[in-house]
């Protein structure tokens, strides 16, 4: 179940996928104590002249991280990913990944992200040119290509193994079908079978079975989740569980689903400050989709203006959901 890049030997075999506004240091010290091997930063622009906005900043902070500490770049111009990734190791970077997965129009119309995928020239340049400017180990976030009729992600991973990329995550997507459509995990596996270094298989990983059956269809060395954490991070829990010793974990209790998400609002709200309230909004409705009165919940959470009130919004919604399971379960006995 373990898994190395270059010198680093993960506990396990799953990752977190990074994730712009949602993979911010709370999240990732949270995911990494839950069961996640390995937990990129959000995208960094490689434009370092943009490195001093207090978003910026806070991409970069790594406090407290367990090794190996991963910084994901994003950019079109070869130089300047060489001179970011430079930098970022002189900061403590200790893996650099390079993005390009990412769908998203502002990321691609810059011709960066998984739009790169349309000019394996450029893509051939960038990743040289990062790989001979750190001397820690490059990994490379991809999709399958850049649309159906161009899945070149095989022929891709084959050129990054070659010029020394050390380890590849592939969303099972071209950027044509953004999130849309089930993952293409044939693809995967076609990339797997070309090269040799590890593969993440990304995409629709959403459970421990499927977390099974898709390292079984793609022969993937490990897997990268990220939609799917959003609101459990003890998924990776689960999966590892289950991956080591076909243990399927009961239901995480509403009692302990509480306790993380106030100890993950807690750490937001000293992350961010006053921004903090707003920042976890998202999360909160993530902790409460599907439940029972998730609106009146989400509701109660945008009034809160304080930190203090959004806890005691939520923690006061969980404790109801707490108590009716509880009767729930003494009245079935």
């Amino acid at each position: 179940m373990t898994l190395r890049i270059g010198p680093y030997v993960l506990p396990n075999n799953l990752a977190l996928a990074p994730m712009a506004g949602v993979t911010d240091l709370p999240f990732r010290l949270l995911c990494r104590r839950m069961g996640a091997g390995l937990a990129a930063g959000e995208m960094l622009t490689s434009d370092v002249r943009l490195w001093h906005t207090a978003k910026s900043r806070r991409r970069m902070d790594h406090s407290g991280e367990a090794e190996p500490r991963i910084v994901q770049i994003a950019g079109g111009d070869p130089q300047m990913m060489a001179e970011a990734a430079r930098r970022n190791v002189d900061a403590g970077a200790q893996i650099i990944d390079i993005n390009m997965g990412c769908p998203a129009k502002k990321v691609c119309n810059k011709a960066a992200g998984s739009a790169l995928m349309r000019d394996e020239a450029l893509v051939r340049r960038i990743l040289e040119a990062v790989v001979a400017a750190v001397d820690v180990p490059v990994t490379l976030k991809m999709r399958t290509g850049w649309d159906p009729a161009h899945r070149n992600g095989p022929a891709i991973a084959r050129m990054a193994q070659e010029i020394g990329i050390q380890a590849l995550a592939v969303h099972g997507r071209t950027r044509a079908c953004m999130y849309r459509g089930a993952a293409e995990y044939d693809t995967i596996r076609e990339i797997k079978q070309r090269v040799s270094i590890p593969v993440f298989a990304n995409g629709d990983i959403d459970s421990p079975q499927k977390a099974q059956l898709v390292l079984e269809l793609t022969g993937a060395d490990g897997l990268m989740i990220g939609r799917a954490a959003q609101g459990q991070p003890w998924i990776f829990r689960d999966i590892d569980a289950f991956l080591r010793r076909g243990v399927v974990a009961p239901e995480t209790s509403m009692t302990e689903v509480r306790d993380i998400m106030l100890a993950h609002l807690r750490d937001l709200h000293a992350f961010y400050g006053e921004a903090g309230v707003r920042v976890a909004r998202k999360h909160i409705d993530w902790y409460a989709k599907g439940r029972k009165d998730a609106q009146a919940l989400r509701n109660a959470v945008m009034q809160a203006d304080c930190p203090q009130s959004q806890l005691d919004r939520a923690r006061e919604y969980f404790d109801a959901l707490a108590d009716a399971a509880q009767e729930s379960r003494a009245s079935a006995a």
